[in-house]
């Protein structure tokens, strides 16, 4: 599976406006296999109580009847646990957690859309990726202020932008 992904993040990489037609194939019982295995077993169960080790009980079976599900496009994800974790200010944020077939469902998705948009991204770009930080954004913002000239900063605050505790709200 990995030689299929290096080829799509080749092709996206090498390209300039690359076209992907078809990816929905490359979700396969490979794929959802490597992504049981690098899950963490020690993260909540959702709302179906199942644990890596549970599903891993009957993994050959349960890997084959999601992928038949998905080709079928009968795949449905079970609604998210929403459950509050208490912040140091007093208030509460809210967490959704997926059950566990939904997790790998969703690290393979990661796989594919990461392996056509990583190529495109630039180094200065740190947002939700593997191997960087809020650290090393820091970092870089310290370094271009020293390094370079500034002709504007912008500044702005959405902290609390995504939480939301009334009903109807889309988190």
């Amino acid at each position: 599976m990995e030689t299929k992904l290096e080829r799509i993040a080749d092709k996206s990489r090498n390209e300039k406006r690359p076209i992907f037609t078809s990816l929905y194939h490359l979700i396969n019982e490979e794929l959802l296999k490597q992504c049981h295995k690098e899950l963490d077993g020690n993260k909540a169960e959702g709302i179906d109580n199942v644990s890596k080790k549970e599903y891993a009980e009957n993994l050959d079976k349960n890997i084959k009847d999601l992928v038949i599900r998905l080709k079928n496009k009968a795949y449905k994800p079970a609604p998210a646990l929403r459950v509050y974790i208490p912040k140091d200010n007093g208030k509460r944020r809210p967490l959704g957690i997926s059950i566990y077939e939904d997790k790998i469902v969703q690290l393979a998705l990661k796989k594919i859309l990461e392996a056509i948009y990583e190529p495109k991204f630039q180094d200065n770009m740190y947002g939700f990726r593997a191997n960087n930080s809020c650290h090393k954004a820091i970092k870089y913002v310290h370094k271009s202020i020293s390094t370079t000239r500034i002709n504007y900063i912008v500044d702005a605050d959405i902290k609390g932008f995504f939480e939301c505790d009334r009903v109807g709200c889309i988190v």
